[in-house]
C-alpha cells in the first residue's frame, strides 16, 4: 500500500488532484491505521498511471520496484529498514547503520583491501580506481550470496575511505570509517570531530531509489557482480546534479564570503537558472537530513562563517526560494571546516556505499532482465 503523498508521486499529480481521481471513482482511498491520511493500492496506482499517460494505453516492461530498504516520509525524512535516518545519525556508527541496511545478522571485517600505490589525484579518480581494484582482487567476486555481497561491500568502503587522502602518522586500520575520512579530509591539527562526519555518511547512506541506485539495480537484474554494479552506482553519482551537487553549493558559499550573499546568490542565478543546495523533490516542508547535519555543522564553524550560512539562507527565503537541502548542509561543514571542495560528493559516494550494496542484495531476489522501457518513435 502506498501513502498519499507517494501515490500522488506516482502519478505526478498533487495531493488534490489525487483525491479528485477518488471522488470521481477512479481510486479508491483506505484509512491508514497508523497516521492521518489515506493508503492506496499500488496495482490501482500503476493501473490508473497506466491509462492516464497521454490519454492512450500505453505498454511497458518497466517494473514496479518494492523495496524494505529505505521509505521516504515528507516530513521525518529517510526511514532505513523501520528507522529514522536522523534519529540513526546521532546514535549508531555508519558501519551498523550498514549492517542493519544489509540486514547482516553480524558485523565483518570493514579493513583496507591490499591495493598498492595509487596512481591518480583527484579523488573522483582515485576511488573508481580503488573500486575497480577490489573487485579484481576478488578471487570469488561472483559470488552473490547475501553475506559475500555484504563482505564486497565491506572492502569497498573501506578502500574508498582509505583513498581519500595520506594515512596519517600512525595509521588507523582499526579506526571507523568516519574516523578515517575525518584524518584524510582535515590538514593538521584541524581535524573535523569524527562524529559529524558519521552523521554526514549515515544521513546519506540511502534516499531510496535515486538515480544511482537505479543504476545499481539495472546492473543486478543482469547479475553483474557487486563490484561491477557498485560501480555504475559510483559513475551515476558522479554528476553535479546529483552527488556533485554540493561542490556547487561550496563554490556558492565561497563567493558569498568574497563579495557578499546577495551578489553570490544573484551571480548563481544569472548563470545556472537555481541555487544549489536549495529545493528538493521530495521534501516540500525542508529536508529533514539538512536541519540534523547543520545543527552538528553549526558548532565548528567561525562566528563569521556561520553569520554567511544564515544570510545565504535568509536571502533565499525571502525571495520564495524553495527551503535549504542535504547538499547546502554537507557544503556548509566542509567549506566551514576547512575540507576540499569536492567532501560532500566523496561523503556521499562512501556513505551510499551502504545503500547501493542493499538495494543490490534485494534486486537479486527479483526476476532477472525486468528493466526494459518502452520507446515511442518521434520523427
Amino acid at each position: 500500500m502506498l501513502t498519499t503523498d507517494e501515490a500522488a508521486r506516482r502519478l505526478g499529480v498533487k495531493v488534490p488532484t489525487l483525491y479528485a481521481y477518488v471522488s470521481r471513482g477512479l481510486l479508491e482511498s483506505h484509512r491508514d491505521p497508523a497516521r492521518r491520511g489515506s493508503l492506496f493500492d499500488l496495482a490501482d496506482i500503476e493501473g490508473l498511471a497506466a491509462r492516464s499517460r497521454g490519454g492512450r494505453q500505453t505498454a511497458t516492461r518497466l517494473a514496479t520496484i518494492t523495496t524494505g530498504v529505505t521509505q521516504l516520509d515528507h516530513e521525518l525524512g529517510p526511514v532505513y529498514r523501520g528507522r529514522l535516518a536522523t534519529e540513526l545519525a546521532l546514535a549508531s556508527s555508519f558501519e551498523d547503520v550498514a549492517e542493519l541496511l544489509w540486514q547482516s545478522d553480524e558485523g565483518g571485517d570493514w579493513s583496507v583491501p591490499e591495493l598498492g600505490p595509487c596512481p591518480l589525484t583527484q579523488t573522483l579518480d582515485r576511488m573508481r580506481w580503488a573500486l575497480v581494484l577490489c573487485g579484481a582482487t576478488d578471487a570469488l567476486r561472483s559470488d552473490l550470496r547475501p553475506p559475500a555481497v555484504a563482505r564486497a561491500a565491506r572492502r569497498i568502503a573501506a578502500a574508498l575511505a582509505d583513498v581519500v587522502g595520506p594515512v596519517p602518522a600512525g595509521g588507523d586500520s582499526g579506526a571507523p570509517i568516519a574516523a578515517r575520512l575525518a584524518a584524510r579530509l582535515t590538514a593538521g591539527d584541524a581535524a573535523v570531530p569524527a562524529a559529524a562526519v558519521n552523521a554526514a555518511l549515515v544521513l546519506m547512506a540511502d534516499h531510496e531509489l535515486a538515480t544511482s541506485t537505479m543504476a545499481v539495480r539495472v546492473a543486478a537484474s543482469v547479475r553483474s557482480d557487486p563490484y561491477d554494479a557498485l560501480l555504475a552506482g559510483l559513475a551515476t553519482l558522479a554528476g553535479p546534479l546529483h552527488g556533485g551537487a554540493s561542490q556547487q553549493a561550496f563554490e556558492l558559499l565561497v563567493v558569498a564570503e568574497r563579495d557578499g550573499a546577495p551578489r553570490a546568490l544573484n551571480d548563481v542565478l544569472r548563470e545556472h537558472g537555481r541555487l544549489p543546495g536549495f529545493g528538493h523533490s521530495v521534501y516540500r516542508n525542508g529536508d529533514p537530513r539538512f536541519d540534523a547535519l547543520l545543527a552538528l555543522a553549526e558548532p565548528l564553524l567561525s562566528e563569521d562563517r556561520r553569520a554567511i550560512v544564515r544570510e545565504v539562507m535568509a536571502l533565499a527565503a525571502a525571495h520564495d526560494v524553495p527551503l535549504a537541502n542535504c547538499d547546502l548542509a554537507l557544503a556548509a561543514l566542509s567549506w566551514g571546516t576547512g575540507m576540499p571542495p569536492d567532501t560532500g560528493r566523496t561523503l556521499f559516494a562512501v556513505a551510499r556505499v551502504a545503500g547501493w550494496a542493499a538495494h543490490y542484495m534485494e534486486e537479486l531476489t527479483e526476476r532477472p532482465l525486468r528493466f526494459r522501457a518502452r520507446a515511442v518513435y518521434s520523427v
